[in-house]
């Protein structure tokens, strides 16, 4: 058990150092090496995410879990435990603090659901949808022994939901829900994988700024498994020449209800984003 708990830690290290984010997010690491990633699987062997299909781990030995690979939780759906790097750097960016209250949509089996919860620590809140009932279920039972976490059966993508202080997205959209801007308190902050209809997409972090607009930029590029009521055949047409282009990093801000000028990257339904900052008005 020592052994396994040393595998832990480096590997929590490891996964923020490799996005450069280890020594200005320690809270980060230590939720990490404190969630057991063998407690979110069945037992193995396992099935083990790659560029050219799924292979099987040698062992049921858990210390194999503990590299930046994606998990299967079932392979029939491609649903997967994610990519631990991409998530240590959405999760630095999206910067959850204690007590905040955090939306998650898409828990699968609950294992970044656990991260989360111990981000926000005891006093905080983390109120978890998963849409697949197996899924649900599972979930909720790894997670049984977080009271501070809600688990919810059914879609994340409707509203209303409640007030919160993030929102973080494990499945892909063609652009911003209504019910998760609506959501945001001010200050609150969205990351959700924006993804086209082929090829790799973006996690895009959105700021729900005092004076109501939205500040946006990238964090990283992406690929996920499509979000419930959260995709749009049109967009993600658009969003797959827009993504072609390589110019995603110049996005500064989100705009809803108006007319895309010059500075529009892309645009979908009563949305777009923007390479020009938010507009403050006086």
């Amino acid at each position: 058990m020592a052994m396994l708990d040393d595998f832990r830690q480096f590997f929590a290290a490891s996964i923020t150092a490799s996005v450069g984010i280890a020594e200005r997010n320690g809270r980060l690491e230590s939720a990490f090496a404190a969630t057991p990633r063998e407690h979110f699987v069945h037992e193995g062997p396992w099935r083990v995410f790659t560029p050219v299909g799924y292979i099987q781990t040698p062992s049921k030995n858990p210390a194999l879990l503990y590299q930046d690979i994606l998990v299967a939780i079932d392979e029939r759906r491609q649903i997967n435990i994610g990519q631990p790097s991409l998530h240590a750097e959405s999760l630095a960016a999206v910067n959850v603090k204690e007590r905040e209250r955090v939306i998650q949509v898409g828990a699968g089996s609950g294992y970044y659901t656990a991260v989360l919860a111990r981000l926000v620590g005891e006093r905080g809140e983390v109120i978890a949808y998963e849409l697949e009932q197996d899924l649900a279920t599972q979930a909720a039972q790894n997670l049984a022994d977080l009271s501070h976490v809600q688990l919810l059966n059914r879609s994340g993508s409707i509203g209303p939901l409640p007030p919160c202080d993030v929102i973080y997205v494990c499945a892909g959209a063609t652009g911003p829900v209504d019910a998760w801007l609506e959501a945001l308190r001010p200050g609150g902050r969205l990351v959700f994988p924006l993804i086209p209809s082929e090829g790799l997409g973006g996690m895009l972090l959105i700021t729900r700024t005092p004076a109501e607009g939205f500040e946006a930029r990238f964090t990283s590029r992406a690929m996920f498994v499509p979000c419930a009521d959260a995709r749009d055949a049109e967009t993600a047409g658009k969003l797959s020449k827009a993504f072609l282009r390589d110019d995603m990093w110049q996005v500064k801000s989100l705009r809803r209800d108006s007319a895309p000028d010059d500075s529009c990257w892309v645009a979908g339904r009563n949305w777009w984003l923007s390479k020009a900052p938010v507009v403050h008005e006086n």
